[in-house]
């Protein structure tokens, strides 16, 4: 869930793939915030908002077997993660202050720490089996060892598949934690599975089977620009 610092490549300048359905919006949207946003405030400042945003998800979500009502601090986490996490290397673009690789290197340290508070949050609620959400988790993060790899090998930095990106999947979980609020603790479907688990299950496979099919098509990609060479000994 990031819009990263862009890092500086060794060989080619890195191409950044965003075809998101809400990128445009969330553009000007991000400008007009670096506009507007006081000289104090530095991209490490938004960064660790970005940090909290995700702790304030976890802890609703883990308060949330409590009383259901604390599901409304998760749903206010994740807005306060996409301000900090999509603003800081887009305030560092716009000031023209990048640092590429240590915000590169930060940048993605954070948003995988807070993309296991945010599943593994999901897993501790009374709604999710806890190894549901690992599996979905599992999926995330073979999808950004993928996006990582791509970086180095093709000099590539995918945010986006089907129309889909960090943002959109921001909004797909919240919309989950509605559909919690509104529907309450489920009955099992099959194989002691709920709605909200088959989901989040769901989901889970379609990352991995995305990776997958991206490791294949990178592949064969790279095996074409690099023929096999026969040994003569």
């Amino acid at each position: 869930m990031t819009d990263s610092r862009e890092p500086k490549a060794p060989v080619a300048p890195i191409h950044r793939i965003q075809d998101n359905l809400v990128a445009r919006l969330e553009r000007r949207a991000l400008n007009h915030l670096c506009l507007k946003m006081p000289p104090w405030v530095t991209p490490d400042m938004l960064t660790f908002t970005g940090m909290v945003g995700a702790l304030l998800v976890f802890g609703g979500y883990l308060a949330s077997n409590l009383d259901a009502n604390w599901l409304w601090l998760s749903i206010v986490g994740y807005f306060v993660h996409w301000f900090g996490d999509s603003l800081d290397g887009s305030l560092a673009r716009f000031r023209k202050i990048e640092r590429p690789r240590y915000g590169y290197f930060l940048d993605h340290s954070c948003d995988g720490f807070a993309t296991m508070l945010v599943v593994v949050g999901i897993g501790v609620t009374p709604y999710v089996q806890l190894e549901v959400a690992l599996i979905a988790l599992a999926g995330y993060l073979l999808m950004s060892i993928h996006a990582f790899l791509s970086v180095r090998v093709v000099g590539e930095l995918r945010l986006s598949y089907f129309n889909a990106g960090p943002t959109e999947l921001r909004l797909i979980l919240i919309g989950l934690t509605l559909a919690m609020l509104i529907a309450g603790l489920e009955s099992p479907i099959f194989w002691g599975l709920n709605g909200f688990d088959l989901f989040v299950g769901g989901v889970g496979l379609i990352l991995i089977a995305l990776f997958v099919l991206q490791t294949v098509t990178t592949a064969r990609r790279l095996a074409k620009e690099e023929p096999a060479r026969i040994w003569r000994g």
